[in-house]
């Protein structure tokens, strides 16, 4: 109820003892007052009848713009769509995808540059057997021709994989960006392609699979920009030490105020992306071009909701991104998982065989055990330096989304179970709020599927697998829920089998 004695009623089907819902509350301004009055709010629960709950407070109508402090940026938080997206596709393209090359399951490819320094790594070997002493990482730039690039097949993929969002990388360590950007010649516009790799892919988006949120990923740092290298030198040949150019950019800029700033404001006003998913952090201006990041979307015509993640190298974020490994249990504040389907690098490695890729087992396993803990899961291909993504990439991507096509409404715009996300090593449990609730089985179940645990179901809901659809005779024994499982239902899952407990209402 507002200050006004208006009422607005919800009803909330199940709430178990000790479970937690989060509630959306919105506020319609019908009288047309202006953003940023304060208005007083009353929310109640009432079960069966009597009020068991109520909470007051003030709320703010609309948002003030955002300052670059750390305090008013504390106020952003990832938006709805992204905490119910689950699943995007992490794109790493560079210049490193012309050698391509790392020891397979132990380096990333994408680091080839950094790695051909030392000595005493593999990569410095073999760039001095593969392309001699005197051969550059620069003198790959002309090789890096995206002759094959085809930006309608590429998120027309993601979309057939189910994913609801992509973030391509816009600039990787080396520093060499995909758009045309104005600050620098090194650049996929003045070199390599000729051409906007950036600007076609989120053409490409926008036009043919409108339903899909673009996102860039920016390394704030660069390995070798003689203005503030962050291993310590400019360019030099590691193997007599000589220095070399840092081709396509002239040196003697403020690295963080002419270079890093500009270009990060140059991808937000040029291409709006709905995430900037920031990469190691350290020298910047983040907090001036964060707020204005979020004050350009929220301000547009057709305001938009953006994140940004916690690498901007500052101790605001929206989420937390941990990479080649996820959180034992359930975290409340918001994550993202990222990996390849590589068993060890996000960039294209030639050296990596087929039957090292991630299964499309694997990568569902990992997505609703990821999603159970209230993560979303990045998981990222390396398209080759022509433009062409692997043959065993886009497959992995296509049986993802048929496993999707089935049994996608146990992950989107769902949220973890607050008793637990996981029992044993095969169940996990994700929540439809006021719908259903949903167990996964990691295993493919026998006759009779038993859950230890105190699932909220009651008499008159109704229990499925989905993919399978008709209900199924279930019973509840000493605490345990236990379905009967027909041989039919067992076939007609793969990689998770998925029950839904659909709240009677």
């Amino acid at each position: 109820r507002d200050n006004a004695g208006n009422d607005g009623v919800g009803h909330l089907l199940t709430l178990g003892s000790s479970g937690t819902l989060t509630v959306h509350v919105g506020i319609r301004n019908r009288t047309g007052t202006a953003p940023g009055t304060a208005q007083d709010g009353t929310v109640s629960v009432h079960g069966r009848g009597t009020q068991v709950a109520a909470n007051k407070s003030t709320l703010t109508l609309g948002t003030a713009d955002y300052q670059p402090t750390g305090t008013s940026l504390a106020g952003h938080r990832a938006p709805y769509w992204f905490n119910d997206a689950k699943f995007g596709i992490f794109i790493h393209w560079g210049v490193y995808a012309v050698p391509a090359w790392a020891p397979v399951g132990v380096q990333y490819a994408e680091w080839y540059w950094d790695q051909m320094q030392d000595p005493n790594n593999p990569t410095y070997a073999y760039h001095r057997d593969t392309y001699g002493t005197d051969f550059a990482y620069d003198d790959f730039i002309p090789r890096f021709t995206a002759e094959k690039f085809d930006p309608r097949a590429w998120v027309e993929l993601f979309r057939d994989a189910g994913a609801q969002y992509h973030v391509l990388t816009s600039k990787h360590h080396e520093g060499f960006a995909l758009w045309d950007t104005k600050v620098s010649d090194r650049n996929a516009v003045k070199m390599g392609p000729k051409r906007d790799l950036v600007r076609e892919l989120f053409e490409a988006s926008r036009r043919y699979t409108p339903e899909l949120h673009r996102g860039l990923y920016f390394s704030m740092p660069e390995w070798f920009n003689p203005d503030s290298p962050w291993m310590g030198h400019a360019p030099r040949n590691p193997y007599t030490l000589d220095p070399l150019p840092y081709t396509g950019y002239t040196a003697g800029k403020d690295f963080v105020r002419d270079y890093q700033a500009p270009q990060m404001l140059e991808l937000v006003h040029g291409y709006d992306p709905e995430i900037i998913w920031c990469d190691i952090g350290g020298d910047n201006d983040s907090v001036h071009v964060l707020a204005e990041y979020f004050n350009h979307a929220k301000n547009r015509a057709r305001p938009v909701d953006v994140t940004v993640n916690d690498r901007s190298g500052i101790g605001f974020h929206d989420y937390t991104t941990p990479e080649y490994t996820t959180y034992a249990d359930t975290v409340v504040a918001k994550w993202e998982a990222s990996r390849g389907l590589d068993p060890r690098s996000y960039g294209y490695n030639q050296a990596t065989p087929d039957g090292s890729y991630m299964t499309a087992e694997e990568v569902v396993h990992s997505l609703v055990d990821i999603v159970s803990k209230n993560g979303n899961f990045l998981l990222d291909i390396g398209p080759r330096a022509d433009g062409t993504i692997p043959e065993i990439m886009q497959t992995r991507l296509r049986e993802t989304g048929a496993w999707l096509a089935v049994n996608g409404e146990a992950i989107y715009g769902t949220t973890y179970w607050s008793r637990m996300a996981q029992l044993g090593d095969d169940l996990r449990f994700t929540v439809r709020p006021n719908e259903a609730f949903y167990i996964h089985s990691l295993t493919r179940p026998g006759a009779k599927l038993t859950v230890e645990a105190p699932v909220p179901v009651r008499a008159g809901d109704k229990v499925t697998m989905l993919g399978h659809g008709r209900p199924l005779t279930w019973t509840v024994a000493d605490g345990a829920l236990v379905i009967d499982v027909p041989e039919a239902a067992r076939r007609a899952g793969q990689h998770v089998w998925v029950f839904k407990v659909e709240w009677h209402a």
